[in-house]
């Protein structure tokens, strides 16, 4: 996926959306599930890290997807959602963990 560029909306403490840490700076989720920052928008790469595997979250009851209240963030090539720091991967009838985002 080619990064792209916002021209018309400036991210900011009152721009609507949320601020994420994400290496040494600090993205804000766009509409898209992406992370948007000045070098443009991308997804949260697979790694160590954030893997992208199955390991079930035991207390998890939660049914993900639109409109469940968790942003949605592109992961690798697939979209997991972001609950408090975490990115969690809807599988079956369970959510993987897939790590606190860094």
């Amino acid at each position: 996926m080619e990064p792209t560029r916002e021209t018309t909306h400036q991210h900011g403490p009152n721009c609507g959306h949320k601020k994420v840490p994400h290496g040494n700076h600090m993205d804000y989720l766009n509409e898209n599930g992406l992370l948007d920052c000045a070098e443009g928008a991308h997804a949260v790469a697979i790694s160590e890290k954030n893997p992208d595997r199955c390991k079930p979250m035991n207390e998890s009851k939660h049914a993900h997807g639109a409109g469940c209240g968790h942003e949605k963030v592109k992961h690798g090539d697939h979209f997991d959602y972001l609950v408090d720091g975490r990115l969690e991967h809807p599988h079956g009838d369970h959510n993987d963990d897939h790590g606190q985002i860094v």
